[in-house]
């Protein structure tokens, strides 16, 4: 632009010189050699001007254009074919880029509106590797309203700090207290030539629920009508070998009595699988939940004895929930049967708390709590922390709560070292 400013000055001073001349040049002779030659200088320039300048200040416009990223105007042909062919090449160009920023707009328009109707949890670190952006699958899976420009480490949730201990391209499955199950991986993307993290998370709780359901019902049947066939014949035959020994073979006829009782005990053991997955759907009805657990305290109590002791915290006023009332008992004598064998010989408290809005249920014990190794498989069929324990009690539980479409989670407080079975009602 600066050329042509000049260029236009020189064409007005030679055009001024043109018309000032007459009037300071003689003789006649040198005013025409004058006149010619300012003639011939606006000829030259006006050529110099179509075949350099105009092609120049069309390249300019054209980079202010690309600077701008103005990609819908065009340039216009200055007259020469050269420069013509640039400028051809120049708009085809700019079209192509129109073309392609289009098109990218629109998959990036797809590509958020895909993340945020997705399922899965997506999370993308900063380069200061704290949470960008989280679309709302993630907000409601780590129950974070304000995830951006949190690191994963500061999120009060057992599955922040499972995100937070993932190495690049790792991929993990975890299982959470509340019997949710979700797969982790952390994977990269690339963005402006760097590396960017991001995290997906993925429930898998329906899946492998269905998945162990099916499998352990199938296992438990099989199991439970051999076994009781076979024990059927087996204490038949011990009831008769009892009635063939006289009395005074004591020795002989008390190995078959406890024989027979063995085979009775295996048999009501594999019974009690088998009664877990005939658990009867539940039959909903409105009831006060406060007047429901105070109903079943006097077993309660009798069933703690004289070392543990039962706390109630109920509100005054009427918690109304839709339950089966008869499946719902039985959980929670589990629950409470749960938390005497946590206690075991010593002293101890359990506490039944009950909060209106919203309606939940705590069951809380003061027992040496649950280890990290076994919270992640607390819910796993026949898996138990006691000995003696046939891993039924918390699948019994879980399965009655999950047909009532009730949220529960077990966990032992860090703070104050109690251990809470939490059941929120809808």
């Amino acid at each position: 632009m600066r050329a042509t400013w000049v260029f236009t000055a020189v064409t007005l001073l030679l055009i001024a010189g043109a018309v000032v001349a007459p009037f300071y040049v003689t003789p006649l002779k040198v005013l025409l050699v004058t006149e010619g030659c300012i003639v011939v200088i606006l000829i030259l320039m006006s050529v110099l001007y179509r075949s350099l300048i105009r092609p120049v200040s069309a390249l300019i416009n054209g980079v202010d254009l690309l600077r701008e990223q103005d990609f819908s105007s065009r340039l216009s042909k200055v007259g020469q074919w050269d420069a013509d062919k640039v400028v051809a090449l120049f708009n085809d160009l700019m079209a192509r880029l129109k073309k392609e920023r289009l098109r990218v707009r629109e998959q990036n328009h797809f590509l958020d509106l895909l993340i945020e109707a997705s399922p899965m949890g997506i999370i993308i670190l900063g380069t200061d590797n704290r949470v960008m952006m989280a679309n709302k699958a993630a907000v409601v899976i780590l129950k974070e309203e304000q995830l951006p420009g949190k690191a994963l480490g500061e999120l009060d949730t057992a599955l922040g700090t499972e995100l937070a201990t993932l190495e690049k391209g790792e991929k993990k499955t975890v299982r959470l207290s509340d019997t949710k199950i979700f797969r982790l991986s952390r994977l990269s993307f690339m963005d402006q030539g760097y590396q960017r993290p991001f995290f997906m998370i993925e429930s898998l709780t329906d899946e492998v629920m269905r998945a162990e359901k099916a499998a352990y019902e199938k296992v438990i049947r099989v199991i439970a009508h051999e076994v009781n066939n076979s024990m059927a014949g087996i204490t038949s035959i011990f009831d008769l070998l009892s009635d063939y020994f006289a009395d005074n073979e004591p020795d002989l006829k008390a190995a078959v009595a406890s024989c027979s009782d063995r085979a009775m005990g295996l048999s009501r053991f594999i019974t009690s699988y088998a009664n877990v997955v005939r658990i009867p759907e539940p039959v909903l009805s409105r009831v006060d939940l406060v007047g429901h657990v105070e109903s079943i305290l006097p077993f309660l109590r009798d069933m703690c004895g004289e070392t543990v002791g039962i706390v109630t915290m109920f509100p005054d006023v009427p918690v109304s929930v839709d339950i089966d009332t008869t499946l719902m008992e039985q959980a929670i004598i589990n629950l409470v049967k749960n938390s005497l064998d946590s206690i075991g010989s010593r002293h101890g408290t359990v506490t039944l708390r009950i909060s209106v809005d919203p309606p939940v249920l705590e069951i809380i014990d003061d027992g040496p709590g649950i280890t990290p190794e076994a919270a992640s498989k607390l819910f796993t069929p026949f898996f138990s922390t006691k000995p003696t324990g046939q891993g039924l009690g918390l699948m019994f539980v879980a399965e009655i709560l999950r047909r009532h479409k009730c949220g529960f989670n077990l966990s032992t407080s860090p703070v104050d070292s109690l251990t809470r079975f939490t059941i929120r009602f809808k």
